[in-house]
């Protein structure tokens, strides 16, 4: 069993979860990946199969499922 290399727990739960990457400055959600969940810190994980399928889909010419709007807010302190 591995560790969360962020927290150091071993306890994990096996999820579906979305994600969003940024390429070419252009932001796309990734839904419902499946994934190893950290109990106590969140972080989450990808199998390497995983993260190839989805270095794979993104570079791809494959076509988005859907398109989705959202709201953009620049912070300012």
């Amino acid at each position: 069993m591995s560790n969360c290399h962020i927290c150091g727990s071993n306890n994990f739960t096996q999820k579906l979860v979305n994600e969003t990457f940024e390429i070419d400055e252009k932001l796309i959600l990734v839904e419902q990946i499946p994934a190893k969940v950290c109990s106590r810190c969140g972080e989450i994980t990808f199998s390497s199969e995983t993260a190839e399928n989805i270095r794979f889909m993104l570079n791809s010419e494959q076509k988005p499922h859907k398109s989705i709007e959202i709201d953009v807010f620049a912070f300012s302190a």
